[in-house]
């Protein structure tokens, strides 16, 4: 059995060291050649020595962290992460936090218990969402994400493009939206268009015939 350790800390300025979690790994068995480490943010895909770390991994090794948050870059990848492991028959060990040592069948049984948990929290999230959005349509309320544009910056567009001296940029930034998003509902010249309308709550007028 070999323990490959990983470190990870989030800046690479100087303004943070990985003093403390290398100490933590030697101190736990890690030897020097099998230690990996990152300087940057846990949320980033791209994490050259954990990649490495993982690649490295043989059967009956253990990989070991400082604590839990160095690892993942949220709940879910963690999980996935420790899951993978655990397929291509690795142990996991964690030394602060949150002890974990899937190792032993104590520790095994802990993490399944965070993984279990970790996954009733999701659904539970999940039924609020569903059953706030039900109560917001019964309510004649639609759920999602709140327009860009309002009726009331609509209006300002409107009034706004009609004047030939306003700069549509600057309108832009007082409205708080793209150029883009701007032209998609009011013209050039302050003319609504389909998107202005629905904004409204206004319906295409028909063409009449003459």
């Amino acid at each position: 059995m070999t323990m490959l350790g990983y470190a990870r800390v989030s800046k690479a300025d100087g303004s943070q060291v990985l003093d403390l979690q290398i100490d933590a790994l030697r101190a736990a068995g890690v030897e020097d050649c099998h230690l990996y480490e990152d300087m940057c943010s846990g949320s980033r895909d791209d994490r050259p020595g954990l990649a490495a770390c993982l690649k490295a991994l043989r059967a009956d090794d253990v990989l070991v962290i400082w604590k839990l948050d160095r690892l993942g870059r949220n709940l879910k990848h963690l999980l996935a992460t420790v899951e993978d492991l655990g397929k291509r028959g690795i142990g996991f060990k964690v030394l602060t936090g949150a002890p974990v040592d899937t190792t032993t069948p104590q520790g095994k049984l802990s993490f399944a218990m965070f993984a279990a948990l970790a996954e009733f929290e999701r659904d539970l999230i999940r039924e609020r969402t569903i059953a706030g959005l039900a109560a917001a349509r019964s309510r004649g309320r639609k759920g999602g994400r709140i327009p860009k544009m309002t009726p009331a910056k609509v209006r300002l567009a409107m009034a706004g493009l009609a004047h030939r001296d306003t700069s549509a940029q600057s309108l832009c930034d007082e409205l708080g939206v793209s150029r883009n998003t701007l032209y998609r509902h009011v013209s050039a010249t302050g003319e609504l268009k389909d998107a202005g309308r629905r904004a409204l709550g206004e319906t295409r007028k028909a063409k009449v015939k003459t």
